[in-house]
């Protein structure tokens, strides 16, 4: 059985801590066999509730303690370095796991995840869903616009789905990637590079990361940890930091990942496109170079019209050894699949047209079977077996 062990960034949460652990121990079917701690600049009594806690719990613990400088001490670092600490434990035939210091994951969390992971995905994201005692506290105004953007968000993926389906994420699933719930293999996460230290958005760095080197994803709903719901953050970058901000003034935009219903139809298009064409070089290549040759010079002028751009860069790109890399590369310069925002003024005629483009995909398919609704989101919520592991705590000390 590979080593499963969970990475957690902690700032100052001496409040949630002892609940956050208890969530983990709780675990049915399955049990972690270590959790990593990363204590980011905490200034209160975090650390030794953790030590407290600790031997009463059916894992090990680790408590890196770290005192970052200010402009480095947000989410991206702490679990970048949280989940290299978890890796090391876990060995490379292990299994990684992500979630938030505020956050409490259900009791089949694990085991959801290793069922997933059963069926062929490297890396599982999960939902989050916001306390419903402290989600009260949030205007309805803000609820109301989070569930119409799910909503849209849905029809756009569902688009893809038709469009381009992905064997290994199929339909029903949901649209987040949320580092309060990811799961991932080990050699998916080398293979990515790690988390991106990034200030804001590490979790969605990842996930693309993980996409350029076309390691298998599942959205899978039945994955859930329930987080906080405050305003006041403890680190930059987070949920409360953006839920703060649209309490003062919603955002006019949408979300950056969403985009116009007719552009999203021209992107999964062409993605679906460059899937049959990279598939088809790869078959091609393994019968020689020669045929791989002139199947890409043959089949590019398709694609070069739908995104743009000439037939030889194309080809080109035709040679990254990942679908995920040749995708990033056209993504990045076609002229025609630039983001385009929606403004959250004109979100329903938007949703209109998502609505429409559906179901007129819906009926030229038809050769798949009936399927899910898709006007209905998975989530609504706001912004295996296993004996356990040894328990006990290792004490980390920070550098200098």
């Amino acid at each position: 059985m590979p080593v499963l062990v969970a990475a957690i960034p902690v700032r100052d949460e001496e409040d949630r801590i002892a609940d956050c652990l208890q969530a983990l121990a709780a675990q049915q079917d399955a049990c972690l066999d270590h959790v990593v701690l990363l204590l980011n600049n905490c200034t209160d009594h975090t650390a030794a509730i953790v030590r407290a806690a600790a031997p009463t719990l059916p894992f090990g613990v680790t408590c890196a303690e770290r005192s970052y400088p200010a402009a480095n001490a947000h989410a991206g670092t702490a679990r970048r370095e949280a989940m290299s600490l978890a890796a090391g434990i876990a060995g490379p035939d292990g299994i990684l796991f992500t979630s938030d210091a505020d956050g409490r994951v259900t009791p089949n969390w694990l085991s959801a995840n290793l069922a997933a992971m059963a069926l062929g995905a490297e890396a599982v994201c999960g939902r989050a869903e916001i306390d419903p005692v402290e989600a009260r506290a949030i205007p309805d105004h803000l609820h109301a616009d989070d569930a119409a953007e799910v909503a849209y968000g849905t029809l756009l993926d569902r688009i893809h789905d038709l469009v381009d389906p992905d064997p290994n994420d199929p339909w029903p699933r949901h649209t987040e990637h949320s580092g309060a719930s990811i799961a991932v293999t080990v050699d998916a996460w080398a293979r990515a590079g790690g988390v991106p230290g990034l200030a804001s958005g590490e979790d969605r760095g990842f996930l693309k990361a993980l996409r350029q080197v076309d390691v298998p994803i599942r959205h899978a709903a039945g994955v859930v940890v329930t987080v906080s719901g405050r305003t006041l953050g403890r680190a930059p970058g987070g949920m409360a930091e953006t839920m703060a901000r649209r309490i003062i003034r919603q955002d006019e935009a949408l979300d950056d990942n969403l985009e116009p219903a007719v552009d999203c139809l021209r992107r999964a298009k062409a993605r679906a496109t460059l899937h049959a064409l990279f598939g088809s070089r790869h078959r091609a290549g393994m019968a020689g170079i020669a045929s791989a040759r002139s199947v890409s010079g043959s089949s590019c002028m398709a694609l070069a019209k739908q995104v743009g751009l000439p037939p030889e860069l194309i080809a080109r790109w035709l040679e990254e050894p990942f679908f995920g890399a040749a995708w990033a590369r056209l993504e990045a310069e076609s002229p025609l699949l630039i983001r385009r925002p929606v403004p959250r003024a004109d979100l329903a005629r938007h949703h209109e047209a998502a609505e429409r483009i559906v179901h007129a995909l819906c009926r030229q398919d038809h050769h798949v079977p009936a399927r899910a609704r898709v006007d209905e989101p998975v989530r609504s919520s706001v912004p295996f077996s296993r004996p356990a592991g040894p328990a006990g705590i290792h004490l980390v000390v920070p550098p200098g």
